[in-house]
């Protein structure tokens, strides 16, 4: 019978003086703290199972309480989430709440946060994404041997001479007055052998593409996540570092 392994480690980085990351596998939650090592869970494959990283937007207040407003919110009604239009619906619930929570106390006013995961059913995979944390296919055996980005960043292209930009053209909050959001919401067949990577930027931005496929080509599981996370580590650590391996497992 196939089942699901998820792997993950959050993790503030070399920079930063804390973790402004949240991490939601299925009702298991990680909010602004930090993994000594990899965690991996097991769970059956059919019900709806959210795996969700969101990364709270640095230099504004608040960004580890809207992040882990926004997982918590996911976890709890992760188990109803069966189909696109219940994930689209639920990213705009944790808007209003982000926004809620803000107005609530002065202090979080422009809080906000990006958020990135998946919803594995039966036989499909909902991918969705507010901002530019990531989902990755790096499922082995891809006919160009490359990863593939499943999400979609909101995020203008990088200066000429750069690889990356750390503008994000849409989020969770993150404005003084409410503006609505247009999630991306998409859905992939799901087949035995697959594995799907979840992140926050702080992988992605020091971590070239060919690094990362080459580590995940070369390890599985907990090894997998363990030489990502060292690998931003080695690159200077310069943003808090979150990420979840997602592998479904056929023993048959």
């Amino acid at each position: 019978m196939p089942y699901i392994t998820v792997t993950a480690l959050s993790h503030p980085g070399l920079v930063r003086d804390h973790n402004e990351d949240s991490l939601a596998v299925g009702p298991w939650t990680l909010c602004g703290t930090m993994t000594e090592n990899p965690q991996t869970l097991g769970f059956p494959l059919g019900n709806p199972l959210v795996v969700a990283v969101a990364d709270g937007i640095g230099g504004q207040p608040g960004g580890e309480v809207a992040s882990g407003l926004v997982v918590r919110q996911l976890a709890a009604i992760g188990a109803s989430l069966d189909g696109e239009q219940a994930v689209h619906d639920a990213l705009n619930a944790c808007n209003h709440a982000v926004y809620a929570a803000a107005e609530r106390d002065p202090e979080l006013t422009t809080m906000g946060t990006t958020v990135a995961g998946v919803v594995l059913l039966g036989k499909e995979l909902v991918v969705f994404n507010v901002g530019d944390s990531r989902v990755l296919d790096v499922s082995r055996g891809r006919e160009d041997g490359a990863l593939r980005q499943v999400s979609v960043d909101d995020s203008p292209p990088p200066a000429p001479g750069r690889r990356t930009t750390s503008i994000v053209t849409q989020a969770l909050g993150g404005a003084l007055r409410f503006s609505a959001v247009t999630p991306h919401v998409s859905t992939l067949p799901l087949v035995g052998g697959e594995r799907f990577l979840v992140c926050s930027d702080g992988l992605t931005d020091p971590v070239p593409e060919d690094t990362l496929n080459e580590l995940l080509t070369a390890h599985d599981s907990g090894r997998a996540v363990f030489e990502l996370w060292k690998a931003a580590i080695d690159a200077g650590g310069p943003d808090n570092i979150t990420l979840a391996l997602i592998s479904v497992v056929d023993d048959e």
